[in-house]
């Protein structure tokens, strides 16, 4: 049997698999349990698990988690620390890594580029088919370019990343900022008669179209997947980005590109699976 884990900022989430279908699935909050004891807790009840692959919201090296904002990690070296106490493979990889891997699969696409926006605005990018990665694991970092300078301090100590204006923690921090009620939606943002509610959805947009046409002109991808917990709840964004791209992008780059939004509920576990038919 093999185990799957997204290990994301708010939640461990497991689904254990025969080669035909799920046979368990189960969460628990990403603060309550270091990761490599939630895997342990599970390998001890289900005896039958040969393989463990990991989704991870953080940057991973040849196994070994290198940064981990939100996740207890009670183990660094963790594909090491499983290959030498128990009898299991371990596969771990960033989790817009693994999402890009089931986007690629399900579009058929080996040039792609998957953007997800909920809690951070993060990317993975397949390009003739090998993974973008970097020397550190940090090549498509997206959220973290530098855009402009805001009064708030990014999970990665700078106060410019293009994450401070276009991401969930963005849109929670400038309606404190302004003192706005933190339940509008970007719709009532958009449409709203005060100026500060407009301005933070202005900003949103501007950023996320800034992100995205970075994306496209760097990495020259087929096909973009737009994803995430804030493209899935709001559906204009991806009439959005087709009609104004053109003002953000590379006209070449443009041409020959298919943007819309991810139909796999999971791509970050469904990546997950796949890494272990991968050489990353």
């Amino acid at each position: 049997m093999i185990l799957g884990i997204d290990a994301g900022g708010t939640y461990l989430r497991y689904e254990l698999r025969s080669q035909k279908s799920t046979i368990k699935s189960s969460s628990v909050k990403s603060s309550e349990i270091g990761l490599s004891e939630y895997i342990e807790d599970i390998l001890k009840e289900e005896k039958d698990i040969s393989t463990v692959c990991i989704s991870f919201a953080g940057q991973v090296r040849n196994g070994v988690i290198v940064s981990s904002p939100n996740i207890a990690v009670d183990n660094h070296n963790i594909r090491e620390y499983f290959k030498n106490k128990y009898d299991v493979k371990l596969f771990i990889e960033n989790d817009l890594n693994c999402a890009v891997l089931a986007e690629a699969r399900e579009s058929k696409s080996s040039d792609i580029c998957a953007l997800y926006l909920g809690t951070g605005l993060g990317l993975g990018v397949l390009s003739s088919s090998t993974l973008i990665q970097g020397s550190s694991s940090v090549a498509t970092e997206i959220g973290h370019i530098p855009y402009k300078e805001s009064p708030f301090r990014c999970g990665c100590g700078k106060s410019n990343c293009i994450e401070l204006f276009a991401s969930g923690v963005a849109l929670n921090n400038w309606k404190a900022y302004y003192g706005i009620d933190n339940s509008l939606s970007l719709e009532e943002l958009k449409n709203s008669k005060n100026e500060d509610e407009r301005n933070i959805y202005d900003e949103f947009e501007k950023a996320l179209l800034y992100a995205v046409g970075t994306t496209i002109t760097l990495f020259n991808p087929e096909v973009l997947i737009l994803g995430g917990g804030i493209i899935n709840s709001n559906n204009s964004i991806l009439e959005i980005v087709s009609s104004k791209i053109k003002d953000y992008a590379m006209p070449i780059a443009l041409q020959n590109i298919t943007i819309k939004n991810t139909q796999i509920q999971n791509a970050s576990l469904e990546g997950a699976f796949l890494l272990k038919d991968c050489h990353v």
